[in-house]
C-alpha cells in the first residue's frame, strides 16, 4: 500500500503494475450460466437480474473491436488512459466452448494498449483447458490474465439459500488451479447477504487471505428488480443491514484482509431503473468516501489485523 493509503487500491495497483494510466473496459458476451440454462438450475442465484451484472456493457451482438473502440472513445477523452484491461463481465465466461473463447480472447487482445484481460466466472466453470487455454494467450501476447470468480459468501448455508449452486469447495480448488497455470485470481465477496452477521464477514477476509488471492471486489447487496429476493424482500421474508452496518462490516473485512491483496472496490453500484435498493439511495463514492476517512480517523488499515495465519497460536 501506498502510505496515503488505509487499503491498496486497484488505481494504486495498475499505476504500480503497468507505469501508465490503465482503464478498465465492460465488454459484454454472447454467454450465460449454467445456473439459468438449466445444467444446475433454471431461475439463477436469487439476487441476479435477467441481465446479470452487465449495466453499463453494450449488448453483446456488438463485436468485441468494436466495443472496445466505442469504449475508448468515451474514456480516453475523460480519463487519459493509455492502457486497457478488457473485461469480460457478464455472467459466466469461461462456460463458453474454449474454441470460441480463445477467438474472443484474441480479438481483445488484438491492440497494442491492452495491459490485461480479466474474465469474470463461476469458481465450478474453471476447467483445465479453460487455464490451459488462459495461461498460452498469457504468454503469446505478454499480457496478465485475472479470472475473477464469484464466490458472494464463505457460508456454506449462505450459498445454498441464495442457489448458488456451489460451495466453498469449488471456490477453493479454482483458485489453486488458477495460481498453479501463473494466473491471477480476485474473488467477489457480497456484503450483506441476508441471515450473515460480522463472524461471517471476518471469515470471508481470512479464507482469501489464506488462499493467497489475488485481488478481491467487495459488493453492498442491492435488490434487483424482478429477482426472487427482491420478492423475498418486499414480502417482509428478509431484511437489509444499514449503511453504517455495511461500512462497520468492510472496515471488519479490510482490517483483517491480508495487505498484499488488491481491492478492486469497495462497494459496487446498479441504476435505480433497475432496482427496488441498491446502496441505500446514496452514491457509491460517498460510501466509499466515508468508510476511508473513518479508517483513516481511527488509524486502521488493511492487513492490521491480519495475525491469524502462520501458526498463530504458537506465538501467544
Amino acid at each position: 500500500m501506498h502510505e496515503d493509503e488505509v487499503y491498496r487500491t486497484f488505481s494504486s495497483y495498475l499505476k504500480e503494475r503497468y507505469g501508465k494510466k490503465v482503464y478498465k473496459l465492460p465488454i459484454a458476451l454472447p454467454v450465460t450460466c449454467p445456473n439459468r440454462d438449466g445444467k444446475l438450475g433454471t431461475g439463477g442465484c436469487t439476487f441476479c437480474g435477467s441481465i446479470g451484472a452487465g449495466y453499463e456493457d453494450m449488448p453483446p451482438s456488438v463485436p468485441i473491436a468494436e466495443q472496445i473502440r466505442q469504449n475508448k472513445a468515451h474514456i480516453v477523452p475523460k480519463y487519459k488512459a493509455e492502457l486497457f484491461i478488457p473485461y469480460f463481465q457478464n455472467f459466466t465466461n469461461t462456460y463458453a466452448p474454449t474454441e470460441r473463447l480463445r477467438d474472443w480472447i484474441d480479438e481483445a487482445a488484438a491492440g497494442g494498449d491492452i495491459a490485461a484481460i480479466y474474465i469474470s466466472t463461476r469458481p465450478d466453470c474453471v476447467s483445465e483447458e479453460n487455464l490451459t487455454l488462459l495461461e498460452a494467450v498469457q504468454e503469446k501476447y505478454g499480457i496478465d490474465i485475472c479470472v475473477e470468480l464469484g464466490l458472494q459468501s464463505t457460508n456454506a448455508h449462505t450459498l445454498a439459500r441464495i442457489h448458488r449452486g456451489h460451495s466453498l469447495a469449488e471456490f477453493i480448488d479454482a483458485v489453486l488451479r488458477i495460481r498453479a497455470h501463473h494466473l491471477q485470481s480476485c474473488a467477489h465477496i457480497i456484503i450483506g447477504l441476508p441471515g450473515e452477521d460480522r463472524l461471517d464477514i471476518l471469515e470471508d477476509a481470512k479464507v482469501l487471505s489464506a488462499l493467497r488471492v489475488d485481488q478481491v471486489k467487495l459488493h453492498a447487496l442491492y435488490l434487483v428488480k424482478g429477482t426472487e429476493m427482491a420478492r423475498q424482500y418486499e414480502a417482509g421474508e428478509i431484511e437489509l443491514i444499514s449503511r453504517e452496518e455495511y461500512e462497520a462490516r468492510v472496515i471488519l473485512f479490510l482490517e483483517h484482509l491480508a495487505s498484499r491483496i488488491v481491492v478492486q472496490r469497495l462497494i459496487g453500484r446498479a441504476p435505480a431503473s433497475h432496482t427496488i435498493m441498491a446502496n441505500w439511495h446514496t452514491g457509491w463514492w460517498k460510501i466509499r468516501d466515508h468508510i476511508v476517512d473513518v479508517m483513516r480517523e481511527r488509524g486502521t488499515y488493511q492487513g492490521r489485523l491480519c495475525n491469524y495465519l502462520n501458526g498463530s497460536a504458537l506465538r501467544r
